[in-house]
C-alpha cells in the first residue's frame, strides 16, 4: 500500500513539506481508536534471536531509527510502535535553530538517495527533554548531540557538554556528531587532536554521573584510511564506546541522476543506496582495524535483510535506517527483521 498509493501522494510534494505531513498524519492517525491494534498487527514482529547485548544495554532487535528523522523526539511512541529496537533522537543543539535556508531537502529517485543540509534544524535539547518525560513506549533511545551554528568551534565542548547534562536522566545512549556536512566547520572536530579533546570532555562529565550512559562517535564515510586510523586510536585512548558508520557523504560520484540536476541541488549530504558499499567498506576498515574491539553501528544505503547483513558481516553490531525507509515504507522494518531471523536460522 505504502509504493502504490502513500508514496506517491508524499513524493508529489516538497520533501521537507511531505515529511512534516507525514508527521502530522502519524500523530493523528496512530491515536485513533483502534488503530494501535491495526498497526501493532501490520508491524509487530520479534523473535528471540534477534536480541543483542551492546555496549551494556539489551536491544530486542539490531534495527534502529537513524537520527535525523525525529529530531526533537516528537513521535517517539508512534515510531515505537512500528518495531525498531533503538530510536535515535536529533541532532539536537543547546538552542533551537532554525536551519540552513530552504530549499534543503531534495530526491534522487533514480539512486534512491536524499540530499539534505537541514543544518540541524531543531528546537533546541530543553523541548526535547519534556517530551522524553512523558513517553510511553520503552523502545531505548540514543542522543545524537551537535554544537550551535553560531557556536565557535573553541567553544563547541559547552555545547556538547550542556547537551548531555540535560538529556541524561532520558535517553540510553549519547552520538557525539561532529559529522554533518551541513554545519560550516564541524567536520574539522574530526581531526584527531580537537576530537580527542572533545571526547575526553564529554567522556569525563559523563563518568561523573551516577548512571554513566554509553558515549558514541558519528563518523563521515569521507574520511581517509589515515583518519579512520586515527579514529580508531582515538576510541582507544578515550575509552568512549563506540562508533556509527557512517554520516552523510559530500561525494557525488556513481550516481544515475544527471550531473545538472545535482548540481542544480547544490552542496549537502548524500544519503541513499549509493552510500551502501561506501559505509559498508568503513565499518568492515575500523573492525578489522581495531580487532572488533569496539561495537560499530552501521548506517547507509539499508534497503534490505540483505543490506542489513551485509553490514553485520563487516562487523556491525547494530544497524539503522532512515533514506530506506522513506522509500520502501514503515514495513522496512518488519522485513529486515524477518530476513534476520532467516539468515540466522538456515
Amino acid at each position: 500500500m505504502y509504493k502504490s498509493v502513500i508514496k506517491p501522494v508524499l513524493f508529489r510534494k516538497n520533501p521537507e513539506e511531505a515529511h512534516y505531513f507525514t508527521f502530522s498524519a502519524i500523530k493523528k492517525i496512530f491515536h485513533l481508536p483502534l488503530v494501535n491494534k491495526v498497526i501493532d498487527k501490520l508491524f509487530a514482529y520479534e523473535d528471540k534471536i534477534l536480541e543483542r547485548e551492546v555496549f551494556g544495554l539489551t536491544f530486542k532487535n539490531p534495527i534502529g531509527l537513524a537520527a535525523g528523522f525525529d529530531k526533537d523526539a516528537t513521535l517517539i511512541d508512534e515510531m515505537g510502535m512500528l518495531g525498531f529496537g533503538f530510536i535515535e533522537i536529533g541532532t539536537l543543539t543547546p538552542k533551537p535553530q532554525e536551519g540552513n535556508p530552504k530549499p534543503r531537502l531534495f530526491r534522487l529517485p533514480k539512486d534512491k538517495a536524499l540530499i539534505n543540509r537541514m543544518g540541524f534544524n531543531n528546537g533546541g535539547v530543553d523541548g526535547a527533554v519534556s517530551r522524553l518525560s512523558n513517553r510511553k513506549t520503552k523502545v531505548l533511545i540514543g542522543g545524537n548531540i551537535g554544537k550551535n551554528k553560531n557556536t565557535p568551534n573553541d567553544q563547541a565542548e559547552s555545547d556538547y557538554l550542556y547537551c548531555l547534562e540535560t538529556l541524561h536522566p532520558y535517553v540510553d545512549y549519547f552520538v557525539v556528531n561532529v559529522s554533518s556536512p551541513n554545519t560550516p566547520n564541524l567536520r574539522e572536530l574530526q581531526e584527531k587532536e580537537p576530537l580527542k579533546k572533545l571526547l575526553l570532555a564529554v567522556k569525563r562529565a559523563n563518568d561523573r554521573k551516577s548512571k554513566p550512559k554509553p558515549i558514541l562517535l558519528k563518523i563521515a564515510p569521507d574520511l581517509t584510511e589515515g583518519q579512520l586510523d586515527d579514529i580508531v586510536a582515538i576510541i582507544q585512548e578515550t575509552h568512549i564506546d563506540g562508533i556509527i558508520a557512517t554520516n552523510t557523504t559530500i561525494d557525488r560520484s556513481g550516481l544515475s541522476t544527471k550531473a545538472k540536476e545535482v548540481n542544480h541541488m547544490g552542496a549537502g549530504g548524500l544519503s541513499g543506496a549509493v552510500l551502501k558499499d561506501r559505509s559498508t567498506a568503513v565499518i568492515k576498515y575500523l573492525a578489522d582495524k581495531s580487532n572488533k574491539s569496539f561495537p560499530i553501528i552501521g548506517a547507509g544505503g539499508i534497503f534490505t535483510a540483505a543490506d542489513a547483513i551485509e553490514k553485520l558481516e563487516a562487523g556491525a553490531s547494530l544497524v539503522q535506517v532512515y533514506t530506506g525507509m522513506i522509500y520502501e515504507g514503515p514495513s522496512i522494518v518488519k522485513k529486515i527483521k524477518k530476513g534476520l531471523v532467516q539468515y540466522y536460522r538456515s
